[in-house]
């Protein structure tokens, strides 16, 4: 069992579209997987064709009293998705400040954890240094830190350094960006963990939401698709916790 807590250097730069992603290809090669929405944006469910009206997730289950593991869905027999749930604001910010309800999240995710049910549990956590995201990512076994390789994520990055156990992906590079490259290969020599995987810019990637779909399974053949499975190789290689 892995815990991976995915999260974007910013917002905007595809972390949960690269979870849905991730979570597809891992359980393409055979493995179990669990899909975790810890964004209170709640998008993550689109990925996999929940519907606009359902309001099921955990942190709506938290805070309408109910048994969060009724929020989780079965998308595939090796692929399961808990969202967080449709709160507005108000409500979603009432729920996290209270000690108890993150509690109750950390809980629920040690229990899932020890269960042994899934060899991975991807996290989709949001951006920025909320309570939350912080006790969330202490959580977690490894990090992966999602980046565009542009002006504003370079500055975040000489702002703020990585965590040492953080590893930087590359997400949304365009091969026509004289810009982008220069950046790509400043981080090259100056980032110590970066994925040797990079995603690409793909439309297909766009695409998927639109259609609903994990984009490996919305378009298997496309650039990033491939690339996605390249990724969950390296998990599998680099992050995966024994067998007993």
């Amino acid at each position: 069992m892995a815990v991976i807590g995915l999260q974007g250097l910013r917002g905007g730069v595809g972390t949960t579209s690269i979870a849905a992603g991730l979570g597809w290809s891992l359980q393409q090669q055979g493995e179990s997987v669990l899909v975790v929405g810890a964004a209170p944006d709640n998008l993550l469910r689109l990925l996999f064709n929940i519907g606009f009206a359902q309001s099921a997730g955990w942190a709506y289950a938290l805070h309408e009293g109910l048994a969060w593991q009724s929020a989780a869905w079965r998308y595939t027999p090796r692929l399961d998705v808990l969202p967080y749930g449709q709160l507005n604001a108000m409500q979603s910010s009432e729920l996290l400040a209270r000690p108890e309800g993150v509690a109750h999240f950390l809980d629920a995710l040690k229990t899932l954890k020890q269960s042994g049910r899934y060899r991975w549990i991807l996290m989709d956590i949001p951006a920025g240094f909320s309570a939350f995201a912080l006790e969330t990512l202490a959580a977690v076994d490894s990090r992966i830190v999602v980046a565009t390789p542009d002006a504003n994520c370079h500055a975040r990055l000489h702002q703020q350094p990585l965590a040492q156990d953080a590893y930087l992906l590359v997400n949304g590079l365009r091969v026509a960006s004289h810009l982008q490259d220069d950046i790509y290969q400043l981080w090259l020599q100056s980032q110590r963990s970066l994925v040797p995987v990079i995603l690409h810019s793909d439309e297909a990637m766009a695409e998927s939401m639109a259609a609903k779909q994990p984009v490996g399974e919305y378009s298997p053949a496309s650039l990033v698709a491939e690339e996605l499975m390249t990724l969950a190789g390296w998990c599998l290689l680099n992050l995966a916790e024994p067998q007993p």
